[in-house]
């Protein structure tokens, strides 16, 4: 099946304004975009998508409940695995199985579903357990990465042939979030060979982000006031918006699309600029953003990234941090809503959350240290 195509819209003007059935030998054919090797068949889905049976390992966090709505929403069947502590109350009609990656597999035995979404894998023997085990009773694995496995973070483009894991490091030595996500990978590889699909999204943001990091812009330039922006006006950023990476991966299980991809968005280049003025648009706050160049920043011990959400100074070995490249999924059906819808819905997201909880906000500078910043550059410059 092929995926239709949606133009994206809003390039950099635009972004500006806001717009911006298993056998029993359990091996398997490749999975072809026309369906060929894929199991089960039955009834259409929503959109002419075949039904499938999935299993998603994880699902009542951040982007978990997007895969359930989407997937439902498309008349797939939905089975979540995890431990059963967190928002338990989401989906009463999806079956749900309690156990632990790490040791307590048992209800995964003895079953088979069509295709499986793995989004809380983060060690390589946690995933290669989970990995081995549904190998035979599942077609396609679909393995949620990290675009921090890449090796070298200051190639600008950078696309899925890139080395990964930490460069002349041995692999048994390799530690930390990226280097471990590479090393998942690769099980799952193994695990499945010729059917799964490995998507290495960036920051993923909208509503529903506990991280706060994309949430952060949004609240602060709906607060209004004079606004610290970081760097230059036309330094890059990048980042997805939840809806759209999860609905991508929910079509490469309904289209058997395997590889590696890069999920980053948007489609054309975005600059902090673009992005906060697209913040701006769908507030009613006066706003003035105060530009603060990076060294000073560094001078007074301000951290890109950490301290300042989506943003890292293009230079050096954060050169290509927010210019990947995404062309290979964007040809596999990859689309991006604008700007404005994903700025908004977070607002709006925001705005309904408890107000301890939006007195907590967990990325970014607090008000008194962007204030004490502001004092320091103006009493400077």
């Amino acid at each position: 099946m092929h995926i239709d195509r949606r133009r994206f819209v809003g390039r950099s003007a635009a972004w500006a304004l806001g717009l911006g059935a298993l056998p029993a030998s359990g091996a398997w054919a490749r999975l072809t975009p026309e369906g060929g090797g894929m199991p089960g068949g039955g009834t259409e889905g929503s959109e002419g998508a075949r039904a499938l049976r999935v299993l998603i390992l994880g699902g009542t966090g951040f982007i978990g409940p997007h895969q359930v709505r989407y997937a439902l929403a498309r008349g797939h069947t939905v089975t979540l695995f995890n431990r059963g502590r967190t928002n338990t109350h989401l989906f009463p009609e999806v079956e749900k199985l309690v156990g632990d990656r790490d040791g307590d597999l048992e209800a995964l035995q003895g079953r088979q579903w069509d295709v499986v979404l793995d989004n809380s894998g983060y060690e390589p023997r946690i995933v290669r357990d989970s990995a081995r085990l549904l190998s035979d009773s599942v077609g396609q694995y679909l393995f949620v990465s990290t675009q921090s496995v890449y090796a070298d973070r200051g190639i600008i483009g950078q696309d899925e042939t890139g080395a990964v894991g930490l460069a002349g490091v041995p692999e048994e030595e390799w530690t930390g979030y990226g280097p471990l996500k590479a090393l998942c990978e690769r099980e799952v590889q193994e695990a499945f060979p010729g059917r799964c699909t490995i998507v290495r999204p960036p920051v993923i943001v909208g509503p529903g982000d506990g991280t706060d990091r994309f949430t952060y812009w949004v609240a602060r330039i709906d607060r209004g006031g004079e606004v610290l922006a970081p760097g230059r006006p036309d330094d890059p950023t990048q980042f997805i918006d939840v809806r759209d990476v999860t609905h991508f991966m929910v079509r490469c299980l309904e289209d058997g699309i395997t590889g590696v991809y890069n999920t980053t968005g948007p489609e054309a280049p975005l600059s902090m600029s673009e992005m906060l003025y697209g913040i701006r648009s769908v507030t009613a706050s006066a706003v003035r953003f105060t530009w603060v160049d990076s060294q000073f920043l560094a001078e007074h011990g301000v951290r890109g990234f950490s301290d300042i959400p989506l943003w890292l100074p293009p230079v050096g070995r954060t050169a290509g941090f927010f210019r990947m490249d995404s062309e290979k999924a964007r040809a596999e059906g990859l689309t991006y809503r604008p700007l404005a819808v994903t700025a908004s819905d977070t607002l709006q997201w925001w705005h309904s959350q408890p107000a301890e909880r939006r007195r907590e906000i967990r990325a970014g500078l607090t008000a008194e240290r962007e204030a004490e910043l502001l004092e320091a550059w103006h009493a400077r410059t």
